[in-house]
């Protein structure tokens, strides 16, 4: 009688389990490029980090800027996803720009270390450096600036937005969500308290919704304290 032996688990860092050896490269490399950049960045220490050798490495990515152009993607890819609800919801256009703002914040505040590598990329584009920032705008940047520009065109049109000009708004709603999370150590050593607890997250949300209806609704009202994405 022929006794079958139960086939071995697949062990993460083989080709058997290609979503998950994948995605804990992926972790891994966010860790690295956020601390290290790109040209500090290195293949070997990304491998030991996701457990897998580096020619496994190479053979989902065929070298560090494969995998950077990867991170790029799972970066603004994942923000995309996760506002696009709030984006295409039918509501009011009050009621969405506040969900898509604290989407935005939401997504910053679960995913900490992608303000370093956004802000490491525009500076490599603002050197003429980066390979891949006119592919990450035209994919990325420019539809969510379209939609976004959008929502304020019917909120004017409607009365319940003053005026206001996208190409100059957008811009500083965006850096109301984000500069928070950018100068969080500079605020821990000014204030010798965390500022990503969630207590301070909490009251920071509040803070961006309530600067954001004051700038731009036609008349006062204070952010909604339950909007979410």
């Amino acid at each position: 009688m022929l006794v079958r032996r139960p086939r071995p688990k697949a062990r993460l860092g083989s080709r058997r389990q290609p979503k998950e050896s994948r995605a804990a490269i992926l972790r891994a490399a966010v860790e690295e490029f956020s601390r290290e950049g790109v040209a500090g960045a290195r293949t070997d220490a990304i491998a030991r980090a996701a457990h897998v050798n580096k020619a496994l490495l190479y053979y989902y990515f065929r070298d560090k800027e494969a995998l950077y152009d990867a991170v790029l993607d799972h970066v603004f890819g994942g923000l995309t996803e996760f506002v696009h609800d709030a984006l295409a919801c039918d509501r009011s256009p009050r009621e969405k720009i506040l969900a898509y703002a604290g989407a935005h914040f939401d997504y910053i505040a679960g995913h900490p270390l992608y303000p370093r590598i956004v802000q490491g990329e525009m500076s490599y584009a603002a050197r003429e450096r980066s390979r891949h920032f006119g592919r990450i705008v035209e994919k990325y940047f420019r539809p969510l600036f379209g939609r976004l520009a959008e929502i304020l065109k019917q909120g004017s049109e409607c009365g319940q937005f003053r005026p206001v000009n996208p190409f100059h708004f957008i811009p500083s709603m965006i850096s109301m969500i984000v500069f928070y999370f950018t100068s969080a150590p500079v605020m821990r050593l000014m204030t010798k308290a965390d500022p990503m607890t969630p207590e301070r997250l909490a009251e920071r949300r509040a803070a961006v919704l309530d600067f954001i209806a004051a700038a731009l609704f036609a008349t006062p009202q204070a952010a909604p304290r339950g909007v979410h994405k």
